[in-house]
């Protein structure tokens, strides 16, 4: 058997990507709440809010607004989505203090995709990422880079793992600190998982991959585990499972942040994430929402509760 991680880092993008896609208003004080309640549970990477067009992505336009309101706690790292420079402007003006640890920039490893979702090429993708980085390298500000669709597309299909090793060596060459591989429509089974990483292995090591994925087929947790035996120790992933994709049409949410957690505790695999307080954290947002959690961990934990 593999030797796995004996400890795993969750970045927990329910804020952002979880909520991104939710078609009521959510307002600035209910995502605030949330990334309290995440931090309260010991979650110690969380991406907040994404600085994009409110044009395209209304659910964001209080970007700002979240940042200035959120209560920093030392050891949190807070990241932030920004497609462009005008997103990196946004995200670091005016004042120090609100500026976030972290940006994310995502290329896709699907042509079709890259034109659906940001209406360029990869290579013209990347292109509009290399200033952004470099703006964000001298402010001292990290770049994650994310590589959507790593192993299927809604439009091309199966995505070969040469793709995924082309594009990770693109974010490479404009000097992307971390990779992140996604399965963006959930339709990866784990040895194309496998695959996947391994391509991305070629051009970043271990400690600077992560996976992303999302759970329409039910494998996200089947994929987590066969990225953690070729040993890689950090994940995505979404309280209450929340989440979908705007061009992928069936696509459901990240993985539960809860389900995760749940699985690596039983493995005896530390996350330094307290269950329960991050059971109350997706019930806090999926109250709001007017909806059970989409997490099989939480579900039944709640059901315990008020037995």
């Amino acid at each position: 058997m593999a030797t796995l991680p004996t400890r795993v880092k969750i970045t927990d993008v329910g804020p952002r990507d979880g909520l991104q896609n939710e078609k009521g208003n959510v307002p600035a004080a209910v995502k605030i709440g949330l990334v309290h309640r995440l931090q309260d549970a010991g979650v110690q990477s969380i991406e907040a809010t994404s600085f994009v067009s409110p044009k395209w992505v209304p659910q964001m336009a209080d970007a700002a607004e979240v940042m200035a309101g959120i209560e920093r706690r030392p050891g949190v790292r807070y990241s932030v989505l920004t497609p462009n420079m005008k997103g990196f402007e946004a995200a670091v003006a005016p004042d120090r203090s609100l500026w976030p640890d972290e940006i994310v920039v995502f290329g896709a490893a699907s042509e079709a995709f890259s034109q659906k979702n940001i209406n360029c090429s990869i290579a013209e993708s990347i292109e509009r990422f290399a200033p952004v980085v470099a703006a964000a390298h001298d402010k001292g500000i990290r770049v994650r880079g994310a590589i959507s669709c790593a192993v299927g597309c809604p439009y091309e299909g199966e995505v070969p793992p040469s793709r995924v090793e082309l594009v990770a060596r693109l974010m490479k060459d404009i000097g992307v600190d971390e990779l992140y591989v996604a399965d963006t429509i959930g339709v990866g089974t784990p040895r194309k998982v496998q695959a996947a990483m391994e391509a991305a292995l070629r051009h970043y090591p271990l400690d600077l991959l992560a996976g992303h994925f999302h759970d329409t087929y039910g494998q996200a947790l089947a994929n987590t585990l066969a990225s953690l035996e070729l040993g890689v120790w950090q994940y995505d992933a979404s309280s209450a499972g929340l989440g979908g994709c705007p061009y992928a049409k069936g696509a459901t949410g990240n993985v539960a942040t809860e389900d995760v957690v749940y699985m690596l505790r039983g493995m005896g695999i530390d996350t330094g994430i307290d269950l329960d307080r991050l059971i109350d954290a997706g019930r806090y947002i999926s109250d709001f929402l007017q909806r059970k959690p989409n997490s099989r961990a939480a579900t039944a934990m709640l059901n315990q509760r008020s037995a």
